[in-house]
């Protein structure tokens, strides 16, 4: 099968590193890069808990792009095994099954948690996060008998959506209900991601929310604050104009674009004052009671603290990592909470503590929302190279989601 490999070598690293800042294709476009197309047999299956599923779309995600530009914090890299084929988002049919499998069958449409935690890796003794249901800060993912990996994606035994087949424990999959298509289905993973942090922090009924970024994750809390039927504001602060169109028809109640006066328009929005330093920008008094930063740049996650309401919640879903520039004064002076929000695992939904895939499928398969118009973009994998450019450039033309079909 052909497969999207991510295989790190120092001298790899380095050439690339150092140009890809001239020309961020060399990421993926040159013959010295940490990315290559392959050809591997299909995948065997771990054990008998474990089951290989055909790939029909397989994502590419904000995460899997800042992988291949090398931005990931080297905190990551001991939660990696390579190489490793690329692709956490995924949906497709049931091509094996192990004999300890009871509950899925071939052919089955489903989906994958791509999660690597304790169950999955054959650990009898779970660690107290994954006691708690807490999967996604699980504090054994380099232990077990399947090799190091966050998640399906970034180990090099299950494979990933960037190929034709993967391997996933039987805890890890969902069947798909008959009236989720295959685009919503490939959309699950990341409006998980969405529906984890607003779920994990809620806002208040009247509440007013900030939404800063426009792309999938941004859109997806919009989605969820909309399905989960949260009474409250929702700002969206964007910076393209198709993202600003995909804002409103989620159901954004303001959507403002970062322009020269957005600092304006923006406090206008949230209900803020501006205030004028003697130097640097606008000190900003008042905003909003939860902000959604979906970014991970500095300017957004600075705009996230100072367009905070003094008291209020900051939820940290962008992929920030080692970044200068950050002003935390506003952290202590407003006595804002910050958190962090990293994938998905169990949330509380209608009373009931319920996996968050559980619940993204709810709300899809009842018609609260539909995320298939998302799905803007879709590749073979030996085209690679033009998906990649077509998902990094946010400023040419209006791809959101961009899938492979392998």
């Amino acid at each position: 099968m052909e497969s999207l490999q991510f295989d790190f070598k120092p001298s790899r690293y380095l050439f690339t590193k150092t140009l890809g800042r001239f020309s961020k294709s060399l990421y993926w476009s040159s013959k010295a890069s940490c990315l290559r197309l392959t050809h591997l047999p299909d995948p065997d299956l771990p054990n008998d808990d474990w089951v290989k599923m055909k790939v029909k779309y397989g994502g590419i995600c904000g995460s899997d792009l800042n992988i291949l530009c090398l931005n990931e914090s080297p905190a990551t890299s001991p939660y990696a095994s390579f190489p490793f084929t690329i692709g956490h988002e995924s949906v497709g049919v049931i091509a094996e099954v192990g004999n300890n499998v009871t509950d899925l069958s071939v052919e089955d449409r489903v989906i994958v948690d791509p999660i690597l935690s304790c169950e999955t890796r054959g650990i009898h003794d779970r660690c107290p996060a994954c006691v708690r249901g807490d999967y996604s800060i699980c504090e054994n993912m380099t232990d077990g008998h399947i090799s190091p990996g966050l998640l399906t994606g970034t180990c090099r035994d299950t494979g990933g959506s960037w190929s034709s087949y993967l391997v996933a424990h039987q805890n890890q999959v969902f069947r798909l209900p008959d009236q989720i298509d295959d685009l919503n289905g490939v959309m699950i993973e990341p409006f998980s991601c969405a529906l984890h942090g607003v779920l994990r922090t809620p806002p208040k009924e009247n509440d007013t929310v900030l939404v800063i970024g426009g792309g999938v994750i941004g859109i997806c809390v919009v989605a969820a604050l909309r399905a989960l039927n949260l009474p409250c504001k929702v700002v969206v602060l964007v910076k393209h104009d198709f993202q600003a169109e995909c804002a409103a028809r989620f159901g954004a109640d303001h959507v403002i674009r970062l322009s020269r006066n957005y600092v304006k328009e923006l406090s206008e929005a949230v209900g803020a004052k501006r205030l004028k330093p003697l130097f640097g920008p606008d000190v900003i008094e008042g905003g909003a009671n939860v902000v959604y930063e979906c970014v991970g740049k500095t300017q957004s996650v600075n705009d996230s603290l100072r367009f905070a309401a003094s008291g209020s919640k900051v939820v940290l879903l962008g992929l920030a990592g080692i970044m200068n520039g950050i002003d935390w004064t506003t952290v202590w002076l407003n006595e804002l909470e910050v958190k962090g929000s990293f994938a998905y695992s169990t949330d509380e939904y209608q009373g009931v503590r319920m996996r968050t895939f559980d619940i993204a499928i709810e709300l899809l398969r009842s018609g609260k929302v539909d995320l298939s118009s998302l799905v803007t973009h879709r590749f073979p994998i030996k085209e690679y190279r033009q998906a990649l450019n077509v998902a990094s450039s946010k400023a040419v033309g209006t791809s959101m989601k961009v899938v492979f079909e392998p």
